[in-house]
């Protein structure tokens, strides 16, 4: 069951309205935080561009598309959105979320259950890993990658060979919450899109528990996209030496650097 909605308006009434109670309110001190983002800068994204992970590095935008028959890893300019490199991925897979491990991109496919590697630097392919079912999200979380797969818990995998080493359950206010999609680490926490929300989650990996979300809102309005219900906010990039965050949306034509408070 989604339990997502309701647990965000017991946590954060939308301004305007009253505050309705819970059924079974959790303790005040268990409620994550409301972020609401500030935009800091906005650049050109791709409008055809079905992003399901975004990531930052070196001074480089990286970026996986999914679709069967469309899917591929890019290298994207980030002040015009223009496509530097790009390699494909193999026909009849889904791509999926992106991650960095020393100087190799991972992507995960959603059915497949392959994890194709690719040097960072030319994006020539040099190695595929299995997992068992579906990718949604991945990204490197200190020495480990975590995944997401549209439930309510993230499998941590060794890097290298993919063999799985732990399982997060996430939950929000004492309760699972699903639809985990795109990862992030940043800062030693997990930031999460929750699929077909205007929301992220920020995951304590050590516990599981959400400690604050991040209300996307005034930005999924923005964009207008709402006629078209695959464009949703899903990419998440943090680039940790310029201490930038950058989120956009599949077919969105904007990404967003945006500064969270606190």
């Amino acid at each position: 069951m989604r339990l997502f909605p309701l647990l965000l308006l017991a946590a954060a009434p939308m301004p305007g309205s009253a505050a309705a109670a819970p059924p079974q309110a959790a303790p005040a001190e268990s409620r994550p935080a409301v972020l609401t983002p500030v935009v800091v800068a906005r650049y050109p994204h791709d409008p055809q561009a079905f992003t399901e992970g975004l990531l930052w590095h070196r001074g480089h935008l990286y970026e996986s598309v999914g679709l069967e028959g469309q899917s591929d890893v890019r290298r994207v300019d980030l002040a015009s959105g223009r496509v530097l490199a790009r390699a494909t991925i193999p026909a009849g897979m889904f791509g999926e979320g992106l991650a960095v491990w020393k100087n190799a991109l991972i992507s995960l496919t959603w059915h497949g259950g392959v994890a194709y590697r690719w040097n960072a630097a030319t994006l020539a392919r040099i190695g595929t890993a299995r997992y068992r079912g579906e990718g949604w999200g991945l990204t490197t979380l200190g020495d480990a990658l975590v995944r997401s797969d549209g439930s309510a818990t993230l499998t941590v995998h060794d890097p290298a060979t993919m063999v799985v080493r732990r399982r997060i359950a996430v939950t929000i206010n004492g309760k699972p919450i699903d639809q985990l999609n795109e990862l992030e680490a940043v800062d030693g926490a997990i930031l999460a899109n929750v699929w077909r929300t205007p929301y992220l989650v920020r995951i304590d990996p050590a516990s599981g528990r959400v400690t604050a979300v991040v209300d996307l809102r005034a930005i999924v309005a923005e964009v207008g996209l709402s006629n078209d219900i695959e464009a949703v906010a899903n990419g998440i990039a943090w680039d940790a030496q310029g201490r930038r965050l950058f989120i956009t949306g599949k077919r969105w034509p904007t990404l967003f650097e945006i500064r969270l408070p606190g």
